[in-house]
């Protein structure tokens, strides 16, 4: 197949996938299809040289290296003197309100894992479900924040 990217022409033949037919069928928008299963699933080999963080690596076997004895260690012990007593640090107000954003995105954030982890053990779902916690992605409504603490009368 003859392509062209950015003016640049060349010849691209793509990989055959070899195919079982299954006696399953089905419909998709009004049209009868029959559905088949890969017998190998294409992998294509990089042609280049990879280089992550300025570290050229190859994929495939990996290749053991051996493992350096460890030297031995030795404990130091230190005399502690009575230190100065020290004044409590005052923050500013910037700090404090970094802290209490903080602090709330902390307790919004539990409060979420523990309703999650509700939610599965009601639906059902295993244990390990439960244990997960991504953050939302895109764009939350600033309104959100104003809206989404809990209420004196919350029971939960």
């Amino acid at each position: 197949m003859k392509l062209t990217y950015r003016g640049v022409s060349y010849d691209y033949t793509p990989p055959t996938v070899q195919t079982n037919v299954t006696d399953d069928a089905g419909k998709f928008r009004g049209v009868d299809i029959r559905f088949r299963t890969v017998k190998k699933a294409p992998v294509q080999q990089p042609t280049l040289d990879l280089v992550y963080r300025g570290v050229a690596y190859q994929t495939g076997t990996p290749e053991m290296t051996p493992v350096a004895k460890a030297a031995p260690v030795v404990a130091v012990i230190s005399v502690e003197t009575p230190a100065a007593p020290v004044a409590a640090v005052t923050l500013n107000t910037e700090d404090r309100a970094r802290m209490s954003m903080m602090h709330r995105h902390r307790s919004v954030k539990q409060r979420q894992q523990s309703m999650l982890a509700r939610l599965a053990t009601e639906a059902g779902l295993p244990e390990e479900a439960a244990h997960y916690w991504n953050h939302i992605q895109g764009k939350v409504h600033p309104s959100f924040w104003a809206t989404y603490s809990r209420s004196g009368a919350a029971a939960s």
